[in-house]
């Protein structure tokens, strides 16, 4: 009984995280891969940021970001695609950072 509240436990908080991944067989002899965003070329073993925000590997891919779920009302949250980050700040003033309480993925 113990095991099966500990699994449901882990399936919960499974759905609950909004991390983003993916995974790709690599084929055998194979000594490169290529992006399936950016197509880019890249040597088995390596790591790389794609323009889309994603921690890649030859293996697959995660999101690079983090999600903000909970911060004040009067805030608004804008993601910065040069920087693969989410920025929350006053809805009315866009210099004044917001304090974020929850956030889900990476």
């Amino acid at each position: 009984m113990k095991y099966l509240a500990l699994a449901l436990l882990f399936c919960a908080l499974a759905l609950l995280s909004d991390a983003s991944c993916y995974t790709k067989a690599l084929q055998p002899g194979m000594t490169h891969c290529q992006d399936d965003s950016d197509h880019t070329w890249h040597p088995i073993g390596s790591s790389w940021r794609n323009s889309e925000c994603l921690d890649c590997s030859c293996t697959g891919c995660c999101t690079a970001f983090s999600t903000p779920k909970r911060f004040p009302s009067d805030c608004v949250s804008v993601f910065d695609s040069a920087a693969c980050e989410y920025i929350v700040h006053k809805r009315n003033d866009p210099t004044q950072l917001c304090p974020i309480y929850g956030a889900v993925g990476k």
